[in-house]
């Protein structure tokens, strides 16, 4: 993301635990940062600080040493996967300094630099209008909105994650049907590139699997273990909340949790998609 806004002609601070990525985006032209404080020191007011961080105490942790430094008019954009209700808990500490909070659902895995993010934003209208020019350098055309005020953007993407489940267990179920057919040696990459022209089920996820297949026709390299990071848990739970049935969500985390036990070629498919996307590690096989 960082290097998708220096393309885009933006001037960045940057700072990272870790030195590699901070030595790459410098070599880029950013301006590294010692310190979070540091940050805060290096940008001129309104400044627009954007973490993307685990959910929990890591974005807690670095929102609190902003919060330190920050002023009014001030803005944090929260592009990970923190919980909607969490988010605003968080807007009303940073209210109470005059600092305003952008939350910041953000889809588009590793192939976010080349095809851009799809960003669904929660905020006041004027802070999102602070952060807006890098919104439409990181997004494609149309791949941006403000879906609604503070953590409407975490709620969506909450949302779009759980789908993202659903999906990725019928894609992963389809597959193992065919790979256990007594018809004949199905070609399943054949069939994922056949399925991507003019197929209803076409998708980006489909062009995934015809990817992973590509690598490694059977998945023998990849355990079928495959981890949730707590987006459709929190679907499911906002779901039963306001009575809201969602059985294939549901099912596709139960599915998840069952990978961690027994052996499926369908969760080999959904481990090689989660890796395909998002480059979410895999588990060796065996």
């Amino acid at each position: 993301m960082v290097h998708r806004l220096l393309d885009g002609g933006h001037e960045l601070v940057v700072w990272n635990r870790s030195k590699e990525p901070v030595e790459r985006a410098v070599s880029r032209g950013a301006k590294a940062a010692r310190s979070p404080k540091d940050i805060v020191k290096r940008l001129d007011p309104p400044r627009t600080v954007w973490l993307m961080l685990p959910a929990g105490k890591p974005t807690d942790d670095l929102m609190n040493t902003l919060l330190t430094q920050l002023q009014k008019g001030d803005v944090i954009v929260d592009g990970g996967n923190s919980h909607f209700l969490v988010t605003r808990e968080r807007a009303a500490r940073c209210s109470a300094r005059g600092v305003e909070l952008v939350d910041c659902g953000t889809s588009g895995g590793i192939w976010g630099y080349e095809n851009g993010y799809c960003l669904m934003v929660g905020g006041a209208r004027r802070a999102v209008k602070q952060v807006e020019p890098a919104f439409l350098t990181l997004a494609p055309p149309d791949g941006y909105a403000r879906v609604g005020p503070v953590s409407a953007g975490h709620f969506v993407k909450m949302v779009h994650n759980g789908i993202e489940y659903g999906m990725m267990q019928a894609i992963g179920e389809g597959f193992e049907v065919l790979q256990k057919s007594d018809l004949t040696d199905f070609d399943l990459g054949e069939i994922a590139r056949l399925w991507q022209h003019s197929s209803v089920v076409r998708s980006w996820l489909i062009e995934l699997a015809a990817l992973a297949f590509a690598e490694d026709p059977k998945l023998d390299s990849i355990d079928d273990y495959t981890a949730d990071s707590g987006e459709a848990r929190w679907t499911i739970q906002e779901a039963l909340d306001k009575d809201v049935p969602t059985p294939a969500i549901t099912l596709a985390l139960y599915a998840r949790m069952a990978s961690r036990q027994d052996s499926s070629f369908a969760l080999k498919v959904v481990s090689a998609l989660r890796n395909q996307f998002g480059g979410h590690a895999t588990k060796p096989s065996g």
